[in-house]
């Protein structure tokens, strides 16, 4: 394989890698007992996955291509929009 050809294929992951990125730091926030702020990150990675999916061709997507485009955005939206309705909404959580 050659050079040009591994950083295209890297660069294809790239936003995926990106989501991910987000996704663990909202973990990270639910392991410090953030919790309501770990899950508004999480939601936040599914949106910027909506929106990447929405403006990337296929091929420059990589990981996040699931399904169709407007497939994809809708799960993603949809995902995103219910983890942060569940997040604000919750009075009590597990940490008070």
């Amino acid at each position: 394989m050659s050079a040009k050809r591994a950083s295209e294929h890297l660069l294809a992951h790239l936003p995926f890698g990106l989501v991910l990125a987000i996704v663990a730091s909202g973990f990270v926030r639910i392991a410090q007992y953030h919790w309501r702020e770990g899950t508004v990150l999480i939601a936040g990675a599914l949106f910027v996955a909506a929106v990447l999916r929405a403006v990337l061709m296929p091929e420059k997507a990589g990981l996040l291509v699931i399904r169709g485009r407007a497939i994809d955005v809708l799960a993603y939206t949809a995902f995103s929009a219910l983890i942060l309705f569940v997040s604000l909404t919750i009075a009590q959580g597990p940490t008070g």
